[in-house]
């Protein structure tokens, strides 16, 4: 299940919603002032996994220190 970021038009607040796939039929209610004029925003996603070193195509080291791999440069 999703979740999405909504606003409320009359209290301008911004919150998030766990919605189910077949609960599509009118937007969420604003948790703050009870409207239910709200409209779902754009926002970010975000994405967990593993991270990876980026080293460089040519090999050269990065501007701030020695290292031929920018991802041990702090």
């Amino acid at each position: 299940m999703p979740i999405f970021e909504y606003k409320c038009a009359d209290c301008d607040v911004t919150f998030e919603e766990l919605v189910r796939s077949s609960d599509n039929s009118s937007p969420p209610v604003c948790p703050k002032c009870g409207s239910a004029n709200t409209a779902r925003i754009f926002s970010v996603f975000g994405f967990a996994g593993t991270s990876r070193a980026v080293t460089s195509a040519s090999a050269t080291s990065c501007s701030g220190c020695s290292s031929k791999h920018c991802a041990t440069c702090k």
